[in-house]
């Protein structure tokens, strides 16, 4: 997974526990879990949401930033 970058990916939001402001998705190209708080969130998510996103590296190691949920046909990062 390249940290840092630019290039948006896709994944599914594992969980999110609101009352704890974190969560996890997990990529679709290779499943790897990368975890989410709540200053990287563009939308809302709930478990099971499809969303697109970026990575970059954070404290503990790479995190989204600029999540937002994938509605129909949207490329990602739009």
């Amino acid at each position: 997974m390249n940290l840092n970058s630019d290039e948006y990916r896709t994944g599914k939001v594992k969980f999110y526990i609101d009352e704890k402001l974190y969560g996890f998705l997990e990529d679709d190209e290779n499943g790897k879990e990368v975890f989410v708080p709540v200053a990287g969130l563009i939308d809302e998510i709930r478990k099971n949401d499809k969303v697109s996103y970026r990575v970059q590296n954070g404290k503990k190691g790479p995190e989204a930033i600029d999540v937002r949920v994938m509605k129909g046909k949207v490329k990602p990062g739009l």
